[in-house]
């Protein structure tokens, strides 16, 4: 009975270090697809969180992209639908790699990542693919492997506030415009300077951009980011510091108003379009899954700003129904960056040295949003169509 119960342990032990062992990365569950031959969606079920790479866009016929931190259970393989003929998931190190053999010429419109939430208890990573009409090129043999696409780093929008013929708050010796503006081109430098992402101004210039119209251009490009910069003012002259404002709730649901506002609006989302009432699930967990991302990203700016020593307010992160916060798929923030009506804060933000401090502390924030454990919601533009 002893050696019997000595070889029950060493076995559970075993199995014990297996689970322990497969339990260190997570694994792909299952491949789903949905739509038609003008646009199909690729739903990747995971059961842990991953970041995605782009390795072949679908130019040559197929499109790869690989998921680190996941590993490809043996034999996962199948037809598909739309415009996927078929699909594979094999092992790639410490990552996987979807491979979709393309049934007519598509290429990646937008791909972005899922938390659990609303009954769904694991990670969903999305690929949209759009029909473009052009023949797929045949790919090159023994091709050597290239560094990624420019296009495949993260697209950041900076929206400086007011412009044109809306100059903003007025400090004493400055306009909340040119203040915007000048921080805006200071924080893209910074950002461009690490060589990490892509970024574009909704202004680069003294002109008016409309408030609907700023989170719209970001959406458009598909932008994985949208900040916006602005400086407050109030009666008291006393009042100084910086906040974040992320979307609120009532905000939340005048977004998901006015986007369904159109009859095809879950175009605009490339969602599949089969059931309006899946869709409609499918844009509120997405809208969950942005203020999440967007509260994360609200929480590592002001980490790195107060870490700079930047003056903050007693509640720093706030909450409102601003219409530059309403994309429902991408994260938005928009930064106070002081209250140009205190003379303190005024000086800072006029300050080109001072501004800089401040800039790279929100260049800083946005790194540590990217490099989150959880990743940040990846929702990427088609990987060849984005320029600088």
């Amino acid at each position: 009975m002893t050696a019997l119960a000595f070889i029950v342990f060493c076995t559970a032990v075993l199995v014990a270090g297996r689970g322990l062992a497969s339990g260190a990365a997570g694994e792909v569950i299952r491949v789903r697809f949905g739509g038609d031959a003008e646009r199909t969606r690729v739903v990747v079920d995971l059961d842990r969180t991953s970041r995605g790479q782009v390795i072949q866009p679908g130019s040559d016929g197929r499109v790869v992209v690989a998921l680190s931190g996941v590993a490809a259970p043996r034999g996962m393989s199948g037809d598909g639908l739309g415009l996927v003929r078929g699909y594979r998931v094999a092992g790639a190190g410490g990552a996987s790699r979807v491979e979709l053999d393309l049934a007519s010429s598509a290429e990646i419109e937008r791909r972005f990542l899922l938390p659990p939430g609303d009954g769904v208890n694991h990670y969903r990573y999305v690929i949209d693919l759009k029909a473009t009409g052009r023949a797929p090129t045949a790919p090159r043999r023994n091709a050597p492997r290239t560094a990624p696409r420019p296009a495949e780093r993260p697209l950041i929008y900076i929206d400086a506030g007011h412009g044109g013929r809306d100059p903003g708050a007025l400090g004493a010796q400055a306009k909340e415009a040119d203040v915007t503006l000048a921080a805006a081109l200071a924080l893209k430098q910074e950002l461009e300077r690490s060589g990490r992402y892509r970024v574009r101004l909704t202004r680069d210039s003294d002109v008016y951009v409309g408030l609907n119209r700023r989170p719209a251009i970001a959406r458009q490009a598909g932008a994985d980011l949208f900040i916006s910069l602005h400086a407050d003012a109030i009666a008291d002259p006393a009042t100084r510091g910086a906040s974040v404002y992320t979307l609120s709730e009532q905000g939340a649901g005048r977004a998901v108003r006015e986007i369904t506002r159109d009859e095809n609006w879950h175009r605009s989302l490339n969602l599949p379009g089969r059931d309006a009432s899946v869709d409609r699930i499918l844009l509120d967990m997405t809208q969950r899954a942005t203020q999440n991302r967007s509260a994360v990203l609200a929480r590592s700016l002001l980490g790195e700003i107060e870490a700079a020593n930047h003056p903050l307010l007693r509640r720093s992160h706030r909450d409102a129904g601003l219409a530059v916060l309403l994309s429902p798929d991408v994260p938005a923030v928009l930064l106070e960056m002081g209250y140009i009506t205190n003379p303190e804060d005024e000086r800072l933000l006029t300050d080109p040295r001072a501004r800089r401090r401040l800039m790279r502390a929100v260049a800083a924030g946005i790194d540590a949003y990217f490099a989150a454990p959880t990743g940040a919601l990846q929702v990427a533009s088609n990987s060849e169509a984005g320029q600088p």
